[in-house]
């Protein structure tokens, strides 16, 4: 795995909170389990250094190692609530937060993106690739809290009562090929498969395009539970959350124009399968 700035992956400084509550949950139950350090790490396929500090509360565990420790020591979903409560603060921009906590209630979200796939839909390696495309460089644990957030929200698209989802992603962002062919490639698949889920349409917007709504920028839109809108709106270091109305019906009146103009969702799968040939 590629490390951020740093030369192991470790804090230097006092363990995070979080970091060490988790090292400690990770601890007891691989004592309940009755396996030493020596034991558990080939389980989990990480050395013995690792799990030392992950359970010191020094490294920020990856998500291979959150599911592999949870799977090894049956831990009835303990390890999984307790890496989400320690990457809730640490994995997500504090400006995304908010927008974070509304997908939570929703029961509807359309999403524009033009810069990158988005968050919902990028695979680990897609997300990584990502990461470290823009500057500054992430430590390896900020950089593990981040992808094990953005891959977190991902339940979201097969949680019951379903989310309806809707996403209109431009040709550009599959044709940039970030990370390579085979990060391509596994992305390519990845947006076919969830493109099959009953509630997820996936809509690509071709490289060419005489008429497009959404030249000023990638754009949210959300329904609650209480059937309310809000629309988010997203650029560099920053993010806001959009409530007034008037606002939010000329998203509205964009995000339907969109979906006219872009490929439909059979032609949409039709095309990444024709990019994936390509590659």
């Amino acid at each position: 795995m590629t490390a951020g700035k740093g030369s192991n992956g470790d804090n230097q400084g006092e363990p995070d909170p979080d970091l060490k509550n988790f090292g400690q949950t990770v601890k007891a139950f691989r004592k309940r389990a009755d396996l030493t350090q020596e034991q558990f790490a080939p389980t989990v396929g990480y050395s013995v250094q690792y799990v030392a500090s992950v359970e010191q509360g020094r490294r920020h565990p990856s998500v291979k190692f959150v599911n592999k420790a949870e799977e090894t020591l049956d831990a009835f979903g303990v390890l999984h609530i307790a890496a989400k409560q320690m990457t809730r603060r640490r994995g997500l921009a504090s400006w995304f937060r908010r927008w974070a906590e509304l997908e939570e209630e929703a029961v509807a979200l359309d999403t524009y993106e033009c810069r990158a796939i988005p968050g919902l839909l990028q695979t680990e390696a897609y997300a990584r690739a990502q990461i470290h495309n823009v500057p500054p460089l992430p430590t390896t644990e900020v950089e593990e809290a981040r992808v094990f957030r953005r891959l977190e929200r991902q339940k979201l698209l097969t949680r019951t009562p379903y989310i309806t989802f809707s996403f209109i992603v431009e040709q550009s962002l599959i044709e940039r090929r970030t990370g390579g062919p085979e990060v391509t490639r596994e992305l390519i698949d990845h947006l076919l498969e969830c493109g099959k889920l009953p509630n997820v349409d996936i809509q690509i917007m071709p490289l060419v395009s005489t008429e497009h709504a959404g030249t000023d920028g990638p754009f949210r839109l959300l329904e609650t539970n209480e059937h309310e809108w809000a629309g988010y709106s997203e650029g560099q270091k920053t993010g806001q959350v959009i409530s007034d109305p008037k606002a939010i019906s000329t998203l509205h009146q964009r995000y339907a124009k969109l979906r006219i103009q872009a490929l439909n969702p059979a032609d949409s799968a039709g095309l990444l399968m024709r990019l994936r040939g390509s590659l």
